[in-house]
């Protein structure tokens, strides 16, 4: 009887380790189909809208075995499922779907995928890829590595500073040089990230570059864009200085800002948001990296899109990603806080689609 009754539990104990295992393939799979989906957490997808005049519809991709070879997703995001990524990283996207369902908030983070859009999204072909352009976010040091991917340099050192930014010679495509057809082949399947950082401190290093500095091959914003904002929003006309940044605030503040933008043109992408730059809420990215954690983000994100064997991400000077409390506390000290309030207004979108704090400033 002994005998029997150790062996009864022995069965016991066998049978119970095997129904554990049993639920914990059960529970993994369906978390495994909660995650796999990125489109899971958000409302219907917006339509697709390439530009001005193409027809609206609604995008729809078939099984990736139909595509041809050369559209095939690449990189290891693809290889597994989201909830193998750090959980920063699967935070920052839940936030980001979270928001975007969010009506109270859709006017600041919904747009069109239009023209404008694909012009900021560059291609990498070769290893199936899409970054798009967040200007005053450390771009382009990606740009270099792409083009270093594209193979029209063989190493990043081997880049000339004038060729990066030159469209024509730095063997970078942009998403909207393809047919309809390519663009969304490539939106679907090809591996997408951006780069953000705090709103308002990226709009004062916008200011600082090109209307404080104001690099010599850019004469444009001094001379032709500054004036337009003095004219139209400085109140002591009798002041002679340059563009301050209390102007620079009451432009980009202002509700009726885009007749001043269309004169502006393209030059406005050093300002404007992340949303009107790359239609997060539209287009499915596989990454969010932040400027002030790039130090643990450039790897990961190289890693994540299978090109980490390939190249690295350029050195980090010490400090240079780490948010400036007191300088932008500083910079919005003379602003008054109606001022202050309309820019949050318009940058609202882009501080709680990327989980950035209202500043403590705007709360006192």
């Amino acid at each position: 009887w002994l005998v029997f009754d150790n062996m009864h539990h022995q069965w016991l104990l066998l049978a119970a380790c095997f129904w554990v295992i049993f639920m914990f393939m059960v529970a993994s799979k369906f978390i495994t189909l909660t995650f796999k989906d990125p489109d899971g957490y958000s409302a219907k997808q917006e339509p697709l809208i390439l530009t001005a005049v193409t027809k609206v519809e609604e995008v729809h991709v078939p099984e990736e075995e139909h595509w041809p070879e050369e559209f095939q997703p690449t990189g290891k995001a693809f290889s597994g499922n989201l909830i193998r990524q750090p959980l920063v990283h699967m935070e920052r996207l839940e936030l980001l779907r979270n928001v975007c369902r969010d009506t109270a908030l859709r006017n600041l983070s919904h747009t069109a995928v239009s023209k404008f859009v694909l012009d900021r999204i560059f291609v990498c072909d070769k290893h199936k890829i899409l970054f798009c352009q967040t200007p005053k976010v450390g771009n382009t040091q990606w740009k270099k590595v792409l083009i270093v991917l594209n193979g029209a340099f063989s190493s990043i050192e081997e880049i000339p500073e004038n060729i990066v930014h030159d469209h024509e010679k730095n063997g970078l495509p942009r998403l909207s040089s393809f047919s309809d057809s390519e663009i969304k082949k490539r939106l679907s399947l090809y591996f997408k990230f951006f780069i953000v950082r705090d709103p308002f401190e990226r709009l004062i290093s916008a200011f600082k570059d090109k209307f404080v500095h104001n690099p010599r091959f850019e004469p444009w914003y001094r001379h032709e864009i500054a004036p337009g904002i003095i004219r139209k929003y400085r109140k002591n006309r009798t002041e002679t200085k340059g563009l301050q940044f209390e102007d620079f605030v009451r432009y980009l503040g202002d509700p009726n800002h885009r007749w001043l933008d269309v004169q502006f043109g393209d030059h406005i992408i050093h300002w404007v948001t992340y949303v009107e730059l790359c239609a997060p809420c539209e287009i499915t990215y596989s990454v969010i990296g932040h400027h002030e954690t790039l130090e643990d983000d450039a790897p990961y994100i190289l890693k994540a899109a299978g090109i980490d064997h390939l190249v690295s991400y350029p050195t980090i000077p010490p400090g240079i990603t780490v948010y400036n409390k007191t300088k932008v506390e500083r910079y919005f000290s003379g602003i008054s806080k109606r001022d202050i309030r309309r820019l949050y207004a318009r940058f609202e979108g882009d501080f709680k689609l990327f989980g950035y704090r209202e500043p403590d400033f705007l709360l006192n």
